[in-house]
């Protein structure tokens, strides 16, 4: 079953550029994966794909592709991603309405709001990520 997500105008914009200028053919996406950990609760990697792996499914939103394995169909449920940027950093945002704020001090000071975690643009490259990236 495909989780219900929601993608802001900004973030399809931003992914589909990704995809665009990944040089790959008609009919790509993004892996996204997500899985359990990070300070907020999130752990994600990204990636310009051709086609889903065995095992992925497609997500198509809002002129979106996404390809998800089955951990993050199951995380995803209900999530808004978004793109936001500031003067010092931009990149992709979950916002996840059922999910508390991180409560260890280290994040105090960059914590993204209660339910948002945010991915920089750093995390998405093409093809397989060689080790996970945490969300601060």
């Amino acid at each position: 079953m495909l989780p219900k997500v929601t993608i802001t105008p900004a973030a399809a914009k931003f992914i589909n550029r990704i995809v665009r200028f990944s040089g790959l053919p008609a009919g790509a996406g993004l892996r996204l994966a997500v899985t359990p950990g990070g300070c907020s609760g999130y752990s994600s990697e990204f990636s310009a794909e051709a086609a889903p792996q065995t095992g992925e499914q497609m997500l198509e939103v809002g002129g979106v592709r996404l390809f998800l394995g089955a951990e993050s169909r199951l995380m995803l449920e209900g999530i808004t991603i978004d793109f936001t940027e500031t003067a010092t950093q931009s990149g992709l945002s979950f916002i996840n309405p059922n999910q508390a704020a991180c409560g260890c001090s280290s994040a105090e000071t960059a914590a993204p709001p209660s339910g948002v975690t945010r991915i920089e643009i750093s995390a998405i490259g093409r093809g397989r990520p060689a080790a996970p990236i945490l969300a601060s």
